[in-house]
């Protein structure tokens, strides 16, 4: 998504016709109802993936100032960013190529997650061309069988680790692990992970490479795991305002992002005619519809077609149709109940005035939260409004 600066004087036409609206001051209390939470733990707010599509430097800076006091990301570039937007507070990398340019990130001070000894050797080789020693953290692999130090090759990474920081070419500064079913309340492979985590964090300190800060809860296990906060507690989703656990109900969070689009069309159709590619939808009677100029190149999915509802001219009104590339077509009814070109339609926010949520549209697709926010692009453009700086699209 794009973001663009909007002045104040600037006119309802310059708005943009497909919209992310991210609420910073929603992130902002976010994550300080995940530091009530949290404890005595710190918590690191996880800004992978452009910020769950919320945009990193913008809600990195929100969650800073709220109180988080680590960021998270997997990709060297995604931390990179944050540094060079003059962001200093701690920040750790996890998702690397064996040969990929640790130099950049070493000299920025970024925290390397280490997967294997392949890895760790290729930051060693790094840190020594650079002259300065790495951070890392060990990133283990409890049981999720995903990135992580296999079981197999700890030894080995425990005997280089040892040899790389008494060489002073890395610092072991953390060790973390992810859990594969913290969702899933009572569900034993957690406590699993759990034992075998304190296992290893007691074998690195029998290694004599002690890590400083150990972590392993996710937003899951934050909300209901007080025995997995450890030192710091690695918040994701929740940070967003979206729950982890559904079913379990929101625990207090608001949604940050808010979709919306403005009608550019209202017509008739006559009773009888088909709408849309396809004609899966046929108008029962003599009715007006409405255009939203977005589809499924921004994000809405081609498979919701004539399964979701849109807030708009004060109540939600069911899509109709096959959901095309650009556009979307709503039905308002025989008389058009007072909508106007120009009215804002809104597919999903927090719920304040009516419209569904992003959980709505994930029960239908029959999927998670995180990939109906992270799904949303094409040519959305995202505007920030709450936090210190106003505006800012």
């Amino acid at each position: 998504m794009t973001t663009v600066q909007r002045t104040e004087n600037q006119s309802r036409r310059s708005l943009p016709q497909a919209e992310a609206v991210i609420d910073l001051d929603a992130v902002a209390d976010n994550v300080r109802r995940l530091r009530e939470y949290a404890g005595d733990a710190a918590v690191m707010a996880v800004v992978k993936a452009d910020a769950y599509n919320h945009g990193a430097v913008p809600v990195a800076r929100a969650a800073v100032a709220a109180g988080a006091r680590e960021l998270g990301v997997t990709t060297l570039s995604e931390a990179l960013t944050l540094r060079a937007a003059g962001i200093d507070v701690p920040v750790l990398s996890w998702l690397h190529t064996v040969d990929a340019d640790f130099a950049p990130a070493i000299a920025a001070g970024v925290e390397l997650g280490v997967s294997s000894p392949r890895h760790l050797a290729a930051i060693v080789d790094a840190a020594r061309q650079v002259g300065t020693t790495a951070t890392v953290s060990a990133k283990i692999d409890t049981g999720l069988n995903r990135n992580g130090l296999a079981p197999d090759e700890w030894p080995v990474f425990l005997r280089e680790l040892g040899r790389a920081q008494a060489e002073g070419a890395v610092r072991l500064r953390g060790a973390f692990s992810h859990l594969a079913r913290a969702d899933e309340l009572g569900h034993p492979e957690t406590d699993a992970q759990r034992d075998r985590f304190v296992e290893a964090v007691a074998d690195l300190r029998r290694n004599g490479t002690a890590p400083e800060i150990v972590h392993i809860a996710n937003s899951a296990a934050t909300l209901t795991r007080p025995d997995l906060r450890f030192d710091m507690v690695r918040p994701g989703i929740a940070m967003y305002g979206l729950t982890p656990i559904p079913e379990e109900g929101d625990f207090g969070f608001r949604p940050a992002m808010t979709l919306r689009t403005r009608v550019i069309l209202v017509k008739k159709v006559t009773a009888g005619s088909g709408v849309s590619y396809g004609h899966r939808w046929t108008a029962p009677r003599d009715t007006v519809v409405a255009l939203l100029p977005m589809g499924y190149a921004d994000g809405i999915r081609r498979n919701l077609s004539g399964r979701i509802e849109v807030q708009l001219g004060g109540r939600r009104r069911p899509q109709v149709g096959r959901i095309c590339m650009d556009q979307v077509v709503v039905d308002l009814g025989p008389d058009g109940d007072g909508v106007k070109e120009g009215d804002e339609a809104l597919f999903f926010g927090d719920g304040r005035r009516g419209e569904p949520g992003a959980q709505d549209w994930a029960d239908l697709l029959d999927t998670i939260n995180y990939e109906v926010v992270t799904g949303i692009g094409g040519r959305t453009v995202r505007t920030y409004v709450g936090g210190e700086g106003g505006e800012l699209r």
